[in-house]
């Protein structure tokens, strides 16, 4: 079994996790929160949002037992044995260490944070109360990429060599408002390169292996808002491979490709898209089927709550994840500092 807590010399078990959500937001309502429900030994029995009329209107839809509109009540409800963090990246810091500091577990939305800074704050709270952090990179847990990662590790492509990475959206992807929330730096820690960015970032990490060296440059082309929209990236990993990363957000065109080249072929997929992968060799182009599940994270909620309970561990962790958010910090270090764009101290929430 792998260990979800790599520092740790126990591992607080429960037979059945139940569930509490601080922030059920629209990220909650098919891609996450109905897995906490789906999850063998598991269950959700209190979410809780700001506006309390909308937390009970998500309780009410989705047979949730209680609601609160105060985070502290739900922390502290003595039958949540753990909680899922769902709000925007700027309070995930402070939720985490109260969680922490209240005895329980926690299953924080990605990215982790906004720094590696404030990733390394919830990394030490929780270490030093002895409980699990987990990161919702579930694509390390999908069966999409778990497929990627058995024809890696198969030779069908030979010895890894290099990486390239295409992320293009238009500008106005998210209508009017470009983003919302996504796109204030000072919320999320940039753009939506932090928000889709750090998704291909942790797959790689998962599939190729820690990035130990990184440079590049990030910039704002269109103008549109404060975060930047273009970055540009290359790439060392510790099993050996070269890579190279653009993601422009002021582009003309939707692009998702990730192509890993080896000796005797390339691998080229979606990193957010669920068409077939392509498989190129000697012998010609094979598409192999990947679908996503109808609930996307469920795979790695299961992970999790199997870390709970004593039946396996979980692929994404505090641990794993500060690493995507230093390469992150690296790419963008430049940006922030010549923008202005501070994140100390960090934010206390209610």
């Amino acid at each position: 079994m792998v260990s979800a807590y790599p520092h740790s010399t126990t591992l607080p078990t429960v037979e059945r996790v139940r569930w509490g959500i601080v922030g059920v937001g629209d990220v909650t309502e098919a891609k996450s929160g109905p897995g906490f429900q789906q999850a063998e030994r598991s269950e959700l029995i209190a979410v809780m949002r700001r506006n309390g009329d909308l937390a009970a209107d998500y309780a009410r839809r989705h047979g949730v037992p209680r609601w609160y509109d105060d985070a502290d009540e739900l922390i502290n409800d003595p039958e949540v044995d753990a909680v899922y963090v769902a709000t925007p990246p700027d309070s995930h810091r402070d939720y985490v260490v109260r969680i922490a500091q209240a005895g329980k577990p926690v299953y924080v939305e990605k990215p982790m944070a906004r720094t590696a800074l404030e990733c390394e704050d919830m990394i030490a709270a929780c270490d030093e109360a002895g409980m699990g952090l987990f990161v919702a990179y579930y694509r390390r847990a999908m069966p999409r990429f778990a497929t990627v990662k058995e024809l890696l590790d198969s030779g069908r492509i030979g010895q890894l060599r290099s990486v390239s990475i295409r992320n293009e959206r238009p500008s106005d992807v998210d209508g009017p408002d470009h983003g919302g929330w996504r796109v204030n730096p000072e919320i999320s820690g940039g753009g939506h390169f932090v928000d889709l960015g750090s998704h291909i970032l942790d797959l790689l990490d998962w599939l190729l292996g820690p990035v130990t060296h990184v440079a590049g440059t990030a910039t704002n082309r269109g103008g549109r808002y404060r975060a930047e929209d273009l970055v540009t990236g290359v790439f060392s990993f510790r099993s050996g491979v070269e890579g190279v990363g653009i993601w422009n957000y002021d582009s003309f065109q939707h692009e998702d490709q990730v192509e890993i080249i080896g000796t005797a072929g390339a691998l080229r997929f979606s990193c957010f898209a669920d068409e077939p992968l392509r498989l190129l060799t000697a012998r010609g182009v094979e598409q192999i089927k990947a679908p996503y599940p109808e609930t996307v994270q469920l795979p790695l909620i299961q992970a999790v709550v199997n870390a709970l309970t004593g039946h396996g561990g979980s692929p994404s962790n505090g641990h794993s994840a500060v690493r995507t958010a230093r390469v992150v910090d690296a790419l963008l270090s430049d940006y922030r500092d010549s923008h202005g764009i501070t994140y100390s101290p960090a934010s206390q929430v209610k």
